[in-house]
């Protein structure tokens, strides 16, 4: 394995975005709800702004949301249950560094001119802060909840993707299948960077090279580490041939992070139980692979939450501060 893209600069564009991504450097986050839920989907949501607050006192960079509307039973995990962008503002007025991300909005089940307003109102309340995930779904059950159908929602992923980005623009005029703003009339607020950091997760119904061009990131789910190097590395590829700046590899990650430091893994749900050395060498593995931030899940951690918190800030951020 070698470090990939550590000489090429990401585009700079907002709070949020800057200190969370650097090139051939990796950065920890973690997601919301900070706490386990295994007995069921549904969580308590104890303590949660608490968590969220000590995670960023401890130097986690980011923490992360999920759009989850309905309560699926085939789906079995409710997420953190409240709106993400009302729960951001929350999180926003409530927080003053981490960055504030969502993995992500599932676009086609929303308008994408509510999208646009919210996530902007929620980038300029925090000061630049917002990371916007999206993704075109996964869970066929909710759009006929929504009078939606299921199989033409990569058509509708790449249109509302266009239509949020032309709202950045001032008095944006254009046709779009979810509407066509014309006539001088504006979105109001405008994103602190002039545009919001969308990053697409997995592949949203969308050709490669397509994702590859119009991100700021990608989101991807974990591999073990020889098949997540070949897949990072093809995407790295195609940013590079479509042109334009280099740009952040995401992944998510379970953990159940046991007391004896040097338990070996044992798989569990997209991740590992294991101790805190084998998790510092399998994060290594993916900072040298081009990983350039994990999003840590605490939803099958047997340990106290706030001691896994802590924890983990102990004996693995120190290995990938600046």
């Amino acid at each position: 394995m070698s470090m990939q893209n550590s000489d090429a600069g990401f585009q700079i564009i907002n709070q949020g975005y800057n200190s969370t991504f650097h090139p051939g450097r990796l950065s920890l986050g973690v997601v919301a709800p900070l706490e386990s839920y295994t007995n069921g989907p549904v969580p308590t949501m104890d303590h949660h702004i608490e968590r969220v607050q000590l995670a960023e006192e401890l130097g986690f960079s980011a923490v992360w949301l999920r759009d989850v509307p309905f309560n699926v039973p085939s789906f079995g995990d409710a997420g953190q249950m409240f709106d993400p962008f009302v729960y951001l503002g929350l999180l926003a007025a409530k927080t003053e560094t981490i960055a504030l991300g969502v993995a992500s909005i599932v676009l086609p089940l929303r308008h994408p001119a509510h999208v646009a307003k919210a996530a902007a109102s929620i980038d300029v309340l925090s000061g630049g802060r917002l990371l916007l995930g999206v993704a075109s779904g996964d869970r066929p059950e909710e759009y006929p909840a929504l009078n939606m159908t299921f199989d033409d929602r990569g058509d509708r992923f790449r249109a509302s993707f266009e239509y949020i980005n032309r709202m950045s623009d001032n008095a944006a005029s254009f046709e779009n299948v979810f509407g066509n703003p014309h006539g001088g009339m504006d979105m109001l607020p405008k994103p602190t960077a002039g545009k919001l950091p969308l990053l697409i997760t997995g592949g949203s119904q969308q050709d490669p090279d397509w994702i590859a061009q119009n991100g700021e990131g990608w989101i991807t789910y974990p591999r073990n580490i020889d098949a997540q190097e070949k897949i990072i590395s093809n995407w790295r590829a195609r940013v590079k041939k479509v042109g334009g700046p280099a740009k952040p590899a995401v992944q998510s990650l379970y953990i159940d992070l046991l007391d004896n430091a040097a338990a070996p893994p044992q798989p569990i749900h997209l991740g590992f139980r294991c101790g805190v050395n084998h998790l510092r060498v399998y994060l290594n593995s993916l900072q040298e692979i081009g990983i350039n931030h994990v999003a840590l899940n605490l939803r099958f951690n047997q340990a106290d939450t706030e001691t896994t918190l802590k924890r983990l800030a102990d004996d693995t951020l120190p290995n990938f501060a600046e």
